[in-house]
């Protein structure tokens, strides 16, 4: 820091308490300045949207910006109500999107508490009272030069260049400048009290949103264990396996009158063959990727043999000569039989489906 005291203007006693006065200012200062920085990034961890607030003038309050927590309730919101209110899965998702849109809410107004009531006053005193502190130091300094010239020449020239009057309004202008800067600093170094209650501010705002937050959480983990209570009394519908066997049987006449059981003396070609089941299939929804050993990988719309059912949430199945285990809910469970059908003499392998049912 630049020492523009000197002892022929202010004495060692006036040089050592602006320069420590000077010294406890900058500290302020700068601390001012690290509070404020790390107050919006704690704010706005984000840089691209801090950078987005600055761009729309946010920084001030305000129009709140909207949170990410935001955003993710929206996306819960709009792909549960599309599920529909027959699934419990959606509407729980739909009450949790509303609770996350709370919570962006309470972090909206949250922000503003905080820009309102602890950085703003910190804006202030950087803006103002460290500024016009600053002004009054560079005024001092000026006319602490202009004081020194003056006596300096008067020495030099005996008294005759520089009328006294002259040099008795310079250092009456000296005097007032240090008395307003002095003053200046010490106001700000005595302004203890208001700079907690500036801290005490933050800490209230920090107290009501975690606990408006705690609220909205705790409510929505009320709702979701009756959703989880409902989901699992609900009772699970039997599933009854169709017989996809046709025997056919004709008689045949003889003449001696004897019945007897056969296929028939005329077989139409072009009348399809019985469909024969295997196993029970299921058709993917969605691209699987085998990325563990022992998975199943398959595409959009394959047709999977179901080998048996680990659990609620995985299946093994077989595909292609391949077998291995694969996720419930990327297939819809049914009788998907293959089977042959007789066209114009031909045999023509086709996939039919018989009947679906849910995954579980």
């Amino acid at each position: 820091m630049k020492r523009f005291w000197q002892k022929e203007s202010l004495g060692w006693t006036g040089v050592i308490v602006m320069m420590l006065l000077l010294d406890r200012v900058f500290e302020i200062g700068h601390t001012v300045d690290d509070l404020v920085n790390k107050t919006i990034e704690y704010l706005q961890p984000n840089p691209v949207s801090r950078a987005m607030s600055k761009v729309r003038g946010q920084n001030k309050g305000g129009t709140k910006p909207q949170q990410p927590v935001g955003f993710l309730g929206e996306v819960m919101l709009k792909n549960g109500r599309e599920l529909g209110e027959d699934s419990t899965f959606a509407m729980a998702m739909v009450e949790m999107g509303e609770s996350l849109r709370q919570l962006s809410e309470v972090k909206g107004a949250f922000d503003l508490n905080v820009r309102q009531n602890f950085l703003d006053p910190l804006d202030h005193l950087k803006n103002k009272d460290l500024k016009e502190i600053n002004h009054h130091r560079k005024k001092l300094q000026g006319r602490r030069l202009d004081f020194d010239y003056k006596k300096k020449k008067q020495a030099k020239a005996g008294g005759s260049t520089i009328p006294e009057e002259e040099i008795q309004f310079a250092e009456e202008k000296f005097h007032e400048s240090q008395e307003l800067a002095e003053n200046g600093m010490r106001n700000l170094l005595e302004s203890d009290v208001e700079q907690v209650l500036q801290l005490q501010a933050l800490a209230e705002a920090q107290l009501e949103y975690h606990k408006q937050s705690a609220e909205v959480l705790e409510s929505l983990l009320s709702t979701l264990n009756e959703r989880v209570e409902e989901a699992g009394s609900r009772p699970k519908s039997e599933r009854k396996p169709r017989s996809t066997f046709n025997s056919y049987s004709t008689k045949r006449d003889s003449s001696d009158g004897d019945d007897t059981d056969a296929y028939p003396s005329t077989v139409d070609y072009n009348a399809p063959v019985p469909v024969t089941a295997t196993k029970e299939r299921c058709k993917a929804l969605y691209d699987f990727e085998a990325e563990n050993e022992g998975e199943l990988g398959f595409q959009e719309g394959d047709i999977i043999s179901i080998v048996s059912k680990i659990d609620e949430n995985w299946i093994d199945g077989e595909l292609n000569g391949h077998t291995g285990y694969f996720p419930a809910n990327y297939i819809v469970r049914g009788n998907y039989l293959t089977g042959l059908i007789m066209v114009g003499g031909s045999v023509t392998y086709s996939v039919a489906v018989c009947t679906l049912s849910s995954c579980g």
